[in-house]
């Protein structure tokens, strides 16, 4: 399939890593960002004309507009869809302007160029089929899957809704955490307060016109917007009420009960950390993988034991700082390493 990517903006950018990753050829074109000359095509109109399948990674205020540049020059043979965190607008244009005689569908990838960075795993795509073209969104999905992602198939609707409640509240309650100066650098923070944390990093590291986009664009995310505000403003409004009687049970948060005593609580937890652990070293493995191909383009060896040794003085030094044993710790890297040069050379 020969794939041109129209807006090489951050996330373009991000996909085409993927699919070089993959070992799919494709060419881009952007009015404004810059592509790689073995990408790059003169313009617009080449774009179109030499490739297959086309993805549109503009900003979703721009996509009607590209669709309707774009329509004129699609034959029946092109396969068209978009990458958007909102669903129903984009579908409804595409179906406007393309209907049953462009095959096309909508699509969102659940990672970004940070998540990428990051080698998270799994990569989600959420697919919202045409009902016009059933077999455009089958290559669709066989394309994400040649990337290693799974796919889950949604309505317009049903995304959307999803989306509202978890993406764009999200993207809400950082916004409002950072404008009340939860993001700036502070002295210590509490552990319930880490993962907060990491949340606010993320949602600053993406693009600047997503947050507007989430919550103007998703039909469903000003309803989200007010239920969460009404049952934050219900519980503080219950606070002063329990600050002048003296009561305040019924705003506790219930804990996990009577099946988790300490034990079984301890033990939970450490399935859990055991868990991360095991999703942290998949992804550990995918950079190895991408830093094996990095050596194989510079004809470097796969084993680097300068490197090797100055790793494990690294965590060494870490392991002693947290009051661990250097020693066991040191033993858990080697055999980490050894897993790393098992994985970059098969």
């Amino acid at each position: 399939m020969r794939i041109g990517i129209l807006g090489y903006g951050r996330f373009g950018r991000a996909l085409g890593s993927l699919l070089r990753e993959a070992g799919h050829a494709y060419r881009a074109w952007d009015p404004v960002a810059e592509v790689p000359g073995e990408h790059r095509v003169a313009g617009f109109h080449d774009l179109v004309d030499g490739q297959e399948a086309l993805v549109l990674a503009v900003p979703i205020p721009a996509l009607g507009g590209l669709i309707g540049a774009l329509r004129p020059r699609l034959r029946a043979d092109h396969l068209v869809f978009d990458v958007g965190s909102v669903k129903v607008g984009p579908c409804a244009l595409l179906e406007e302007h393309l209907g049953p005689a462009i095959p096309h569908a909508g699509t969102h990838p659940l990672f970004g160029p940070v998540s990428l960075a990051r080698a998270e795993r799994p990569l989600r795509v959420v697919l919202c089929a045409s009902p016009h073209h059933p077999a455009a969104a089958q290559r669709v999905e066989s394309l994400f899957h040649s990337l290693g992602c799974e796919v889950l198939r949604q309505s317009p609707e049903d995304h959307d809704r999803v989306m509202a409640t978890t993406h764009a509240l999200t993207f809400f309650i950082a916004k409002g955490l950072l404008a009340v100066g939860a993001g700036a650098e502070l002295p210590f923070t509490p552990p319930s307060f880490h993962a907060i944390a990491r949340t606010l990093e993320s949602v600053r590291e993406d693009a600047g016109h997503l947050f507007a986009a989430l919550q103007n664009e998703n039909p469903f995310a000003s309803g989200a917007r007010e239920g969460l505000l009404e049952a934050l403003s219900a519980i503080h409004r219950s606070l002063a009420e329990a600050a002048e009687s003296g009561g305040g049970e019924q705003l506790s948060i219930p804990d996990l009960g009577t099946r988790s005593p300490a034990l079984q609580e301890a033990r939970d937890h450490i399935d859990a950390l055991d868990q991360e652990l095991v999703a942290l070293l998949a992804r550990r493995t995918e950079l190895v993988l991408r830093a094996g191909r990095a050596k194989a383009e510079l004809n470097l060896p796969i084993h680097d034991p300068e490197r090797e040794a100055s790793q494990l003085q690294a965590r060494r030094d870490w392991a002693r700082e947290s009051g661990l044993d250097a020693q066991g710790v040191e033993e858990v890297f080697r055999a980490v390493l050894r897993a790393s040069r098992s994985a970059q050379g098969r």
